[in-house]
């Protein structure tokens, strides 16, 4: 039999009737089952295997290295594989304290594992490969290590044919491995874009998104959403890690997109009860990062959080519970939480104590010996750190504290990495340095030359970087958190010539961050505004509903209509209005202030506010904001209603906030000194006396206007005693059935004028252009019965009105003139 070719020539000699024919016949048969049965054998279940079977009964890990010990020659890839895989399946039962990775990854019988894994690669199944790589990395194998990289060589060889699962897990293995921007990492990207229109599997699919967000472009982003948007319905409820997934891959690509946000923070919250503190805690930091808010979810999360406080003792876990916790936390939570983290405090890495400084700021905590060690372990950490961004995170963190300046060592750090830093670490040490010596004046004395000479040095940093952008979004990602002072002096102007520059990149995935940054620079750029409005009407069917606030802000803070007004509109209250069911009611009560400034009201976003069932929901939302925000809503919901009711009477809304406005009241009353007591004498000496004029008049519907003065059909100013006039008292207004206000009427052919001293918040940053709101007020007051007379600050600060004649003659020519909308020039 192990001669073939001999046998075959004896018997293809043989007569058929020869002994000798039908002994080789019966050989050759029984020879053909052998191998038959053999390769059964090889190829049979792994209960056949007395290796396999004899590791799948080991109970832990010295059992498995016994095996490789004792059958190194009879190890096959399959049973290196097996022995990889019940070695991790160890680890991974056990919690993170109880693991035994060190141990494991230097075991003598580990390396014979590892020598018999490279000589058996190109045996191994794909799954096999990619999973003895993954086991690999999970023991802390460094990437550089040689069974590593031929892993690595052998898969990106294979990596065409892998299934999707498999190209998953090893795309996991890149990661690892720091390669996100890889060549091989864009060949899995190539082919996931190939292959997107037959995944089913959620779960496969936000892996590979997560893994690949760092090469792919903007459109495929924009497909990997899309896609997951219509497979999510289909997932399983209980899966929340794919849901975690899909959040970060929105933060990875920085793409805040609603829809999927709002879907996976009800799969959280459905869930709650299995998210432990790193879940939660990981989830708010996306939630912060992508500026996304979820009262519901926060306010489920607090509770849980609130409740782990007695379970964390070890200094890592509880610097997340911390943190996370800090921005939620109410008095008793912070006393705990304050008492536990003094006893841990010097085991933190820089990250994590910028981290912990800024929730203690937060909580403001006033243990001076705790801010103390705080204060000390931030400058130890400062004078040896390199990294640019670490660096720039411990100097605001460090500006944070009281009495806290960087000393020579300190602002020499700092000076060493500038070359290397971005806007926002720029515009970090930049305020830093301003607090320092603004507020610390004994601190100022003692600065050097050179660190004097650090801001102009930033300044040019500044300006040469936003000169070299090219890209929209990778400038919007340094720009996201700068403001201040410092940047709009030295700064703006050259940043919204960078913007106006890469306008033709304005989409609608970025529509929203270039909006938000315009109301925040207070700058009316009309270029910019123009393309906004020409991006939002061309595209309004991608953008999402809840974009349309920020995308509007613009328009009606700074008091601008763009050409295209009526499309812009337009496109945008039918977006909103298909949509109110999205929106939470705080969202919704910003969005009709912000369209009310911009003097258009939506019947049925007004009728959607002004309800009983709507304002009840609002209220129980509002005991889980923080107390300013809070006050906001409640100051907005005040506007809105006084807008609706002046401007839309035949809506007949009840005006139902007379009780915030008497509060309104008292606050004028104990701020009276608040106003200029020399106009008042001068508007005394003008009107007749003192008695002619009232200072910090309350107007119907709570408007507070600097002085008030009533004049006859002839211009002639009447005293407010003898006329007996209340301040609430106006003619020809409504009050609506349901309020106490009576009606007095003036003398026939009188009326009442309001002066108002607008200063530079009135208007915005680069131009005399009146802004949304006082344009707003203007009308509202004129709808009330006043002539207004509203005085520019440049105007009444000018050197042309330099004297009291001068302020004297403006005042009289601007009460007594026969015309009125002196205003027109700042609209």
């Amino acid at each position: 039999l192990k001669k073939p070719n001999l046998f075959l020539r004896i018997f293809c000699r043989c007569p058929l009737s020869s002994p000798y024919y039908i002994l080789i016949s019966i050989m050759l048969r029984l020879r053909a089952a052998c191998e038959f049965f053999w390769r059964i054998f090889q190829r049979g279940p792994k209960a056949s295997d007395s290796l396999l079977s004899q590791i799948s009964k080991c109970v832990n890990e010295e059992q498995v290295f016994d095996i490789v010990g004792n059958n190194k020659s009879r190890f096959s890839e399959k049973h290196v594989g097996y022995a990889y895989k019940t070695l991790w399946q160890f680890q991974k039962e056990k919690s993170d304290l109880m693991r035994s990775v060190p141990y494991v990854r230097d075991h003598p019988q580990f390396l014979t594992l590892r020598i018999l894994a490279k000589d058996k690669i190109e045996l191994m199944d794909d799954d096999t490969l990619v999973n003895v790589l993954y086991i690999m990395l999970r023991f802390a194998v460094e990437a550089h290590d040689s069974l590593v990289e031929r892993l690595v060589v052998e898969a990106w060889r294979r990596v065409e044919r892998f299934d999707l699962k498999i190209l998953s897990d090893f795309s996991a293995c890149l990661v690892d491995q720091q390669m996100h921007f890889s060549p091989l990492m864009g060949k899995i990207a190539d082919i996931l874009n190939r292959k997107l229109d037959s995944i089913q599997s959620l779960r496969i699919l936000s892996v590979l998104m997560v893994n690949v967000s760092s090469v792919i472009s903007q459109n495929f982003g924009e497909r990997l959403v899309n896609k997951t948007e219509l497979l999510l319905d289909t997932m399983d409820p209980s899966d929340f890690n794919t849901s975690i997934r899909i959040v970060q891959f929105l933060q990875n690509i920085r793409y805040n997109y609603h829809p999927l946000l709002e879907k996976c923070s009800r799969i959280f919250i459905s869930n709650i009860a299995h998210l432990n503190l790193d879940t939660l805690s990981l989830i708010l930091a996306l939630y912060q990062s992508l500026q996304f808010t979820n009262f519901s979810f926060q306010a489920l999360a607090r509770e849980k959080l609130s409740e782990m406080i007695p379970l964390y003792c070890d200094p890592a876990s509880f610097v997340k519970l911390f943190v996370a916790l800090g921005p939620l936390a109410g008095p008793m939570e912070e006393k705990q939480i304050v008492s536990i983290l003094y006893k841990y405090l010097h085991v933190y890495t820089p990250v994590e104590l910028t981290k912990i400084t800024k929730a203690v700021v937060h909580l403001r905590v006033h243990n001076s010996k705790f801010l103390r060690i705080l204060r000390e372990l931030l400058f130890s950490y400062l004078r040896k750190n390199v990294i640019p961004s670490e660096i720039s995170r411990l100097v605001q963190v460090i500006a944070m504290l009281p009495s806290s300046h960087l000393d020579e060592s300190g602002i020499s750090r700092v000076e060493s990495i500038l070359p290397q830093c971005s806007l926002s670490d720029l515009h970090i040490f930049a305020s830093s340095l301003s607090i320092w010596i603004q507020h610390d004046h004994s601190h100022l004395n003692n600065v050097s030359q050179k660190n004097l000479r650090l801001l102009p040095k930033l300044n040019a940093y500044g300006c040469e970087r936003l000169q070299k952008a090219s890209n929209l979004n990778v400038l919007w990602e340094e720009l996201k958190y700068v403001h201040g002072e410092w940047f709009e002096e030295e700064l703006l102007e050259e940043t919204i010539v960078a913007l106006q520059r890469l306008g033709d990149q304005v989409t609608h995935t970025n529509i929203i961050n270039l909006s938000s940054f315009i109301v925040r620079a207070n700058y009316l750029s009309t270029p910019l505004l123009d393309r906004i409005a020409s991006v939002t009407v061309q595209q309004i069917s991608k953008i999402h509903p809840l974009a349309i606030h920020p995308i509007l802000l613009p328009f009606s803070v700074l008091n601008y209509d763009p050409p295209q007004k009526d499309e812009f509109f337009g496109a945008c209250i039918q977006r909103l209005i298909s949509h109110l069911s999205v929106f939470e009611p705080h969202v919704l009560v910003f969005l009709g202030f912000t369209l009310a400034l911009a003097e258009h009201f939506p019947e049925d976003l007004i009728r959607a506010i002004f309800n009983v069932e709507f304002l009840a929901k609002l209220d129980s939302q509002l005991q889980y904001l923080p107390p300013f925000l809070k006050l906001r809503i409640y100051s907005r919901l005040m506007e809105f209603n006084r807008a609706v009711c002046l401007e839309c009477p035949e809506f007949e809304i009840p005006w139902f906030h007379d009780s915030y406005c008497q509060q309104q009241e008292n606050k004028v009353k104990n701020n009276i000194k608040a106003v200029p007591h020399q106009v008042y004498k001068m508007l005394g000496e003008i009107l007749g006396g003192p008695n002619y004029a009232q200072p910090s008049a309350l107007t119907p519907y709570g408007y507070i206007v600097d002085f008030e003065c009533i004049l006859d059909k002839k211009k002639k100013p009447l005293p407010y005693r003898s006329q007996d006039v209340a301040l609430n008292g106006l003619p020809s207004v409504c009050w609506g059935p349901d309020t106490h206000h009576s009606m007095s009427e003036l003398p026939p052919g009188a009326q009442r004028v309001a002066l108002e001293f607008l200063d530079s918040r009135a208007f915005c940053k680069n131009i005399p252009h009146l802004k949304g709101r006082s344009a707003m007020k203007i009308r509202h007051l004129e709808i009330l019965g006043y002539h207004v007379i509203q005085i520019p600050h440049l105007v009444w600060n000018s050197m042309e009105l330099s004297t009291k004649d001068a302020w004297m003659k403006y005042l009289k020519e601007h009460i007594f003139q026969e015309t009125n909308h002196d205003y027109n020039f700042y609209l």
